[in-house]
């Protein structure tokens, strides 16, 4: 959107309402988020809450990327979808309810699975890219198509009872490739070590408060540290990130441009 199209009807000052009370967003804020642009690639169960969020505060277009099809096994922490969503594809089912939720937000599905090849293309169309895939091939690829572009991202995880949240606004932080070299293997998977509903629900709830910081211009504490929750203890562990000079993706003598 441009921003001579970012003021606000009668019916956003309506919806918006509450927000608009907020000293950080007021009209001038709410124009702003009307003006920004977001891929959330994996509408899972970090990116179903974070979607819902993003378009019920009016975040102006919103790119939705997911390959993927709705699994049974999927219903209990991925809200967006119901029983009846179940192999549907979860891009094209979460255009069609986030429309309900907000008509008055831009939806655009990308029903496919995004990869280095792909990536460049949509991160330059955006002003953020939030990560709620759940591989880690597919973390470098977005966090490299990010660092060539300038682009931030805000990133989260969750397996068992921990999570993880860390975000990147600008070259003096560490990128994902800084912290997990290009041929760490994953050691722990949903699919494998399981995963609590309302824990992807917390760290997903948490992305999309960052998010929102972000697109009004607002500092985020989460950028250059990666933060680790303990769900069963509600414990919470901050390490602070310094980038890597010898990173192949952001430093000095990097070799990996998308």
């Amino acid at each position: 959107m441009r921003s001579d199209e970012a003021s606000l009807s009668d019916k956003e000052y309506l919806r918006y309402g509450r927000q608009l009370m907020l000293a950080e967003v007021g009209e001038a804020g709410q124009a702003r988020l009307k003006d920004k642009s977001v891929l959330i690639v994996g509408l899972g169960g970090l990116g179903s809450p974070i979607a819902l969020y993003l378009a019920g505060a009016g975040v102006g277009t919103l790119w939705l990327a997911d390959g993927d099809t709705v699994d049974s096994s999927n219903l209990p922490r991925q809200i967006l979808f119901d029983s009846e969503a179940v192999n549907h594809s979860k891009a094209e089912l979460a255009r069609e309810r986030l429309a309900a939720h907000n008509p008055l937000v831009e939806l655009i599905a990308i029903n496919q699975r995004l990869d280095a090849a792909s990536l460049p293309e949509f991160v330059a169309e955006v002003d953020l890219v939030i990560d709620c895939c759940d591989n880690l091939a597919t973390r470098q690829a977005i966090n490299a198509a990010c660092v060539a572009q300038g682009k931030p991202w805000i990133s989260a995880a969750a397996v068992g009872w921990q999570g993880q949240l860390m975000a990147r606004t600008g070259s003096d932080h560490a990128c994902y490739a800084c912290l997990y070299p290009l041929d760490t293997k994953v050691s722990q998977r949903c699919e494998t070590s399981g995963v609590t509903g309302p824990l992807v629900g917390v760290m997903g709830s948490l992305q999309a408060l960052e998010a929102l910081k972000l697109l009004l211009g607002m500092p985020s504490p989460v950028a250059g540290t990666l933060r680790r929750f303990d769900a069963l203890t509600h414990q919470w562990q901050t390490l602070t990130l310094a980038p890597d000079p010898d990173c192949p993706v952001c430093g000095l003598n990097k070799e990996i441009t998308p």
